[in-house]
């Protein structure tokens, strides 16, 4: 992999990671314009994918990092009072992990039988693009702005945990499609994107593990410098881009997100089909 595809891969994938708009979908494009795609290929790419995902793991762990150290506060709770919502600190930590696993467990499934080209098909990621960018935009028209995160309950968060299993097929976006849920859920978007962000630490935590693992296993001292370089160019896209996310959400809805997938998606079709 050059050098040039490295810094385009994290820089993309600094930017999209927490817009709702599929960082999953902008990599597979870009693995099919600069790649073969061959098996080979599909397998580095995989782990590519997974360090510049890494990068943007730390991004969102500095920029949340009151939530992080108030969750860490929250197990320590759980553990002296022997219950899981207590107090407001483990109440935030407790529906943030209950929230990550159903998408852990899938994603666990899909990590080991799912064949790999299979998620690196561009017609998936043409339809997934258009249908949760309508549901986005649906989320955010019809629903209420007068919840946030400590108002969810357990069934609210289980129902935002089922949704992000969607993430695991390339172009649904995990952050679109977790936001999308919270705003049927009554979540204002700053809210619903918070929470989202909140998701991100646990389930990137446990496929970063996995991608490390491989890392290792694969002995591949080239493989490993690039995935290091693409981690920390990620790393400092992303966290310019929470800010503004975070920041332009106060003001304005999801709906320029809706528009940029559905010309993505229109143009997919137009190279796809004609």
């Amino acid at each position: 992999m050059t050098l040039f595809h490295i810094i385009i891969l994290a820089v993309v994938q600094g930017i999209t990671e927490f817009l709702p708009i599929s960082s999953s979908a902008h990599l597979v494009l870009l693995h099919n314009i600069f790649e073969d795609g061959s098996l080979q290929n599909a397998e580095q790419d995989r782990l590519m994918d997974i360090a510049v995902h890494i990068g943007t793991l730390l991004a969102v762990l500095i920029f949340f990092y009151h939530e992080v150290f108030a969750m860490l506060r929250g197990l320590m709770d759980v553990v002296k009072t022997k219950s899981l919502m207590s107090t407001a600190d483990s109440r935030l930590m407790t529906l943030v992990v209950l929230g990550s696993i159903p998408a852990i467990a899938v994603g666990f499934v899909v990590y080991e039988f799912v064949d790999p080209e299979v998620m690196y098909d561009p017609h998936i990621i043409m339809w997934t693009t258009l249908i949760f960018g309508v549901l986005l935009g649906l989320a955010d028209y019809v629903g209420k702005t007068n919840r946030v995160v400590s108002d969810l309950t357990i069934k609210d968060t289980l129902i935002i945990g089922l949704a992000q299993c969607l993430s695991l097929i390339p172009g649904t976006s995990r952050s679109g499609i977790t936001m999308t849920s919270g705003r049927f859920l009554g979540m204002n978007r700053v809210e619903a994107a918070r929470f989202s962000l909140l998701l991100a630490m646990v389930i990137t935590s446990a496929v970063g593990f996995a991608g490390i693992l491989d890392l290792f296993k694969m002995e591949n001292v080239t493989l490993t410098t690039d995935a290091a370089i693409a981690a920390f160019l990620s790393f400092l896209t992303a966290i310019a881009m929470i800010w503004l996310m975070m920041k332009g959400l106060t003001k304005f809805s999801f709906m320029p997100y809706v528009i940029y997938r559905l010309i993505l998606g229109g143009i997919l079709v137009w190279v796809l089909y004609f």
